[in-house]
């Protein structure tokens, strides 16, 4: 009788998953059939995007954990909730977890359902009777590309899942039905092995650019590839003994506690063969040349621009991968502060950098502020008042804090600030450029309970130059796919693969880095520890270049998703996630009180946290999962 329940639940669910594709043709009876979806090319090529509508929203700040989930950003929960503050608060829970991508609720969506879907094209597409066979085998990888990225999204969150590489047929019976959780290293490997298949049929580049834009290339696949494999290899994934206990129902680990160092071999190896392939297909970092401006600017301020443009620009040549099915929209809204007209100006100005992001980045010498000897790091939140020298960055004869003065362009390029310049939104020409006002009574202060910035910090590296807002009551916004992967990611990825590889970090490991750093301005590694920091040999160790690749990496790609995930792989999340989030006292007027440091929220990140629950109802249909360790 047991038996015969779980099958009916299964095929319950199975008839709720399997078939719910976005888009399918319905008979009269309201019956779908996915014979009909493959009858034609037309209808195939609908079926190709409604598994790439699986996609996560990696754009919308409720449904992806990377945006507010961590410690880069918060917001104002006052008479509303957001469920990445939630996840942050460790609100996290078993009857009805936050963001859930294993059965598709509270911002998640099933993707297990996407990977069902995946399956049904794979095995349907070959009966499509007009389709060029270039054109299957194109679709086909694809499809494959789709179905390990649906994977790799559900290991980043649960570790071990159970493998969908065929869907179950109606008629199989319940111990086929009822999947087990498979070992996370067998996980990553059959990931790998998909990108592997789908690989030689994908193109290098898009060729109908008007309407393919957004589809997966050679590039793309190679630079996942690097992902899940650097993912892989990192401490989460690789020697972890936290979890060494997580076993199936036979008692087999389905986490190996032993560190492996050929994971990292294999992580340098594919960063270096994406690194390759992108670069064949044109890809570049974005420069200072690419900027075009109607008007004579400075390198200053051109620079400001393109490292904001190589976000936000539309297929500009750094960014391998942007996805289509989450334009960056909303989230601009969200992001940009009120720069006049209170009353009526439409933004929602509510996506607020955290204080402890704007001590991240550099001082201008291109090293941490705590370390640079000439930078006075106890005095960074008393206040100053802007000279000639700093009206490029901040509005002359302005007051703001030290905290703001002196640093490297991608603090200009990435935070908004009281007083702080704000070039674009229809001012492109230097010397009329914006500039925030943000204490109480101003435009960019408190307009209601949610709709203002609560530290004090905007996000500025999200909103595209152009966007404008028309006469105080419309916001104009530049559109654009949301950049997955830009080649600087990859150039850190591969520096800190070496890094780990190596016994001591050489000439090679420190050149990927100082490319990114060259593109923002600032000296290579060697030069910039041994002339302005109190601890010159930090480069020269393994573990001391490992922490400066670390912050390299939360600087050049902060606000874009990474630094969440890259706090989890290294298994830092433990150490950085449950520190109190401070920002200015935004409540008041006089710039003595206003920058003076409060605590507004202090986050929870507990051992288990590493890994999100899997619903509980779950365990009760499917006595052969278990749960995740702590839930």
């Amino acid at each position: 009788m047991r038996k015969y329940i779980y099958h009916l639940v299964y095929l319950s669910l199975f008839a709720t998953t399997h078939w719910s594709c976005n888009y399918l043709d319905v008979v009269p009876d309201n019956v779908a059939t996915i014979d009909n979806a493959f009858t034609d090319k037309y209808n195939a090529e609908k079926f190709l995007f409604t598994c790439y509508s699986y996609l996560p929203q990696h754009a919308v700040i409720n449904v992806n954990p990377a945006l507010l989930g961590g410690d880069e950003t918060w917001a104002s929960t006052i008479n509303s909730s957001l469920s990445g503050i939630d996840l942050a608060l460790g609100l996290q829970n078993v009857n009805s977890p936050i963001m859930n991508y294993w059965n598709g609720e509270r911002g998640g969506k099933n993707l297990y359902t996407g990977i069902r879907d995946c399956n049904i094209f794979l095995e349907e597409v070959g009966k499509v009777p007009d389709l060029r066979e270039y054109e299957r085998k194109r679709w086909v990888a694809e499809v494959k590309f789709l179905k390990a990225y649906f994977h790799f999204w559900l290991i980043k969150n649960y570790g071990p899942i159970h493998l969908v590489k065929e869907n179950i047929p109606v008629s199989a019976s319940t111990e086929e039905i009822l999947m087990s959780r498979e070992p996370v290293d067998s996980c990553f490997n059959y990931v790998s092995q998909l990108l592997d298949e789908a690989i030689p049929d994908l193109p290098l580049a898009i060729q109908q650019q008007a309407t393919e834009l957004g589809r997966i290339t050679q590039p793309v696949a190679y630079a996942i590839k690097a992902r899940v494999l650097m993912t892989a290899a990192s401490p989460l994934f690789n020697g972890n003994t936290d979890f060494a206990g997580l076993k199936d129902q036979e008692g087999n680990s389905l986490f190996s506690a032993g560190f492996e160092a050929g994971k990292w071999e294999k992580a340098a190896k594919a960063c270096r063969e994406a690194i390759e392939i992108c670069e064949q297909a044109g890809h570049g970092l974005y420069q200072m040349n690419d900027y075009v401006n109607p008007f004579e600017i400075s390198d200053e301020t051109r620079r400001i621009a393109i490292l904001r443009n190589c976000v936000t620009e539309r297929w500009n040549k750094e960014l391998i991968w942007g996805n289509t099915v989450s334009m960056a929209s909303g989230i601009q809204w969200w992001a940009q502060p009120r720069l006049y007209s209170m009353e009526a100006n439409p933004v929602t100005s509510r996506y607020a950098a955290t204080l402890r992001m704007a001590e991240t980045f550099y001082s201008k010498n291109g090293v941490p502020i705590e370390e640079d000897k000439n930078w006075e790091y106890e005095k960074r939140f008393e206040i100053q008042t802007a000279t000639e020298k700093d009206r490029l960055y901040i509005k002359e004869g302005e007051t703001t804090a030290k905290l703001h003065y002196d640093r490297e362009p991608r603090f200009y390029a990435s935070l908004a600030f009281d007083r702080g310049i704000w070039y674009g939104n229809g001012r492109l020409e230097e010397g009329n450029a914006w500039h925030i006002e943000a204490r109480k009574g101003e435009f960019a202060s408190t307009f209601n309970a949610n709709d203002h910035s609560i530290t004090g910090y905007w996000p500025k590296k999200l909103v595209h130059i152009n966007n404008e807002i028309q006469n105080g009551v419309s916001y104009e916004v530049e559109r654009y796919p949301w950049p997955v992967v830009r080649l600087a990611d990859l150039y850190l990825y591969y520096a800190e693969a070496l890094n780990e590889v190596k016994g001591a970090p050489d000439a090679e490991v420190y050149a990927w880095v100082d490319r990114v750093r060259e593109r923002a301005g600032l000296e290579g590694v060697k030069e910039s520890w041994t002339a302005y920091s109190n601890k010159p040999n930090k480069p020269v160790s393994k573990e001391g270049m490992r922490e400066i690749i670390q912050q390299e990496r939360m600087i050049e790609l902060a606000f874009e998703g990474a630094r969440y995930w890259d706090l989890r792989r290294w298994k830092l999340s433990y150490e950085y996630l449950n520190k109190p989030v401070r920002a200015w006292r935004i409540d008041q007027k006089d710039p003595e009180n206003y920058y003076r440091v409060q605590v507004i929220a202090n986050p929870s990140f507990e051992i288990k946290d590493y890994l999100f629950p899997i619903k509980e109802y779950e365990m009760v249909i499917n006595p052969n999962l278990v749960q995740n360790p702590g839930w």
